[in-house]
């Protein structure tokens, strides 16, 4: 692996002075939880698809040293890792990256005594899984806390099983709260000093009550071992999945039908927004509940049920703990002006897994650029196949970006799409000519572009480029 990767298997790092600074031991507090956290074994079937699609994804995941010291091939693995009991009745919460594709699961008490779990259930966008174990004996289950009340520099203890070596405590604090690291939709990591270490992926994070206040998922290294800077999922966004899950088996999400993208000062600057507020809306999906509703690509949504939207993140999980069938209310901006919307929240359908390409720049020559700092050409039946877009797709290539632009700073690259400008449609470059003239009567306001990449739209305001 080269570069900056994001590894899941997690831990703790020790802070060496930790004691020290605190005047006292974690003893006590150790003492009283260990029996909750479990060291969990799967037998796993590996073939060449997974290891394949690992590498593309830039993630080792549960088991870097069994993908390191034994060939791609169809064959059965042993992988380690950690979890706790959340209830009496034996239930397990742990990483969905610890029992994936697993054929058996073990796990192994605080006493050391051995039982077989069954899945009951997983969620690869929160990597997390439940299992359980019918356990002869009475189970300790742990209390969980509040994510949101923990603070930057508090205190954690880790309990987990890195390297096969159960029962093992870490300490350290937190480094940062919502940290989003693109693993996944719902990204709202807490960053800790504590290292993570493989086998110890799905133990707890404890705050100093005894509470556990997150998930050990993942480190940040740029050789492939612990640097010191670990994440775990918080509890808090945790709680509906583990209630989903032993309720059905299965998480279901609310679902709107809409990409949304976070609202940039260019870009409320392009639709008269004074200040920017709110989320974009980049698509509607069709017959999708926001479409039946009336709501459009380039609306902006400042308020859900009559609270305001900070980001994509907190409304797209606010949406998805939303029960299908609930009626909800958003605050749209449209044409200068704030609109109430009624929905019916709509199941979340099933999503297919796809990796997407990414394009580059090409260094060609800056000839025939406009204020935008692109060279563009008109949609032709040969692009069209070329870049995989719908035969009834409409627009203009971007051919060429200026390098140092506010287009290539924005993100746009040779082979975009790009179907609007300034939420009207585009045919031909005369169109684009058009909607730039008037932006520059507008005091040389920015551009809101409606860009398809991969086949995935996403709007960005382009400031005008002076060239020469």
């Amino acid at each position: 692996m080269r570069g900056l990767i994001f590894i899941l298997a997690a831990t703790i790092l020790p802070v060496a002075s930790a004691l020290a600074q605190i005047g006292n031991s974690y003893a006590d507090l150790v003492e009283k939880l260990q029996p909750s956290v479990v060291n969990i074994s799967t037998t796993n079937l590996l073939s060449e698809e997974t290891e394949e699609q690992d590498e593309n994804l830039g993630i080792i995941s549960s088991n870097p040293v069994i993908q390191k010291y034994f060939a791609p091939q169809k064959s059965e693995h042993t992988s380690l890792g950690s979890g706790f009991v959340i209830d009496e009745k034996g239930y397990i919460l742990t990483n969905n990256h610890v029992i994936e594709n697993a054929k058996e699961i073990w796990v192994t008490l605080a006493d050391e005594s051995r039982l077989q779990a069954k899945l009951v259930g997983a969620d690869s966008k929160t990597d997390s899984a439940i299992i359980k174990i019918d356990s002869p004996k009475s189970l300790t289950p742990v209390k969980l806390g509040d994510s949101d009340k923990i603070r930057v520099g508090d205190w954690i203890v880790a309990i987990g099983n890195p390297f096969g070596l159960g029962g093992s405590v870490t300490a350290g604090i937190v480094s940062a709260k919502s940290r989003d690291i693109e693993a996944g939709s719902y990204d709202n990591f807490i960053q800790t000093d504590a290292s993570i270490n493989q086998g110890s992926s799905g133990g707890p994070m404890f705050d100093m009550n005894g509470e556990v206040i997150g998930v050990n998922t993942a480190i940040f290294s740029t050789s492939g071992g612990s640097m010191g800077i670990g994440f775990a999922t918080p509890i808090n966004l945790l709680k509906f999945v583990i209630e989903e899950i032993k309720s059905k088996g299965k998480v279901e999400r609310g679902w709107l039908g809409i990409r949304i993208q976070p609202q940039s000062r260019d870009m409320a600057s392009s639709i008269a927004q004074k200040v920017p507020s709110g989320v974009m809306i980049s698509s509607v999906s069709e017959n999708s509940a926001a479409q039946k509703a009336g709501i459009e690509a380039g609306d902006v949504i400042i308020a859900l049920n009559e609270e305001e939207v900070l980001n994509p993140k907190e409304f797209s999980r606010k949406i998805a703990e939303t029960s299908p069938g609930q009626k909800i209310k958003l605050d749209i901006w449209r044409n200068s002006q704030v609109t109430r919307f009624d929905l019916i929240v709509e199941k979340m359908p099933e999503e297919n897994k796809h990796i997407a390409k990414q394009q580059t720049n090409l260094i060609l020559p800056q000839n025939n650029l406009n204020e935008l700092g692109l060279e563009l050409e008109e949609l032709t039946p040969e692009l069209i196949d070329k870049y995989q877009f719908s035969e009834d797709a409409n627009g203009v290539i971007v051919k060429t970006v200026l390098s140092g632009s506010d287009a290539e700073a924005k993100g746009l690259r040779s082979g975009d799409l790009i179907t609007q400008m300034d939420k009207k449609a585009i045919f031909d470059l005369n169109d684009v000519k058009t909607y730039i003239e008037e932006a520059k009567k507008e005091n040389n306001r920015p551009v809101l572009l409606l860009i398809n990449n991969n086949n995935l739209p996403h709007f960005a305001a382009v400031r005008l480029t002076k060239h020469e």
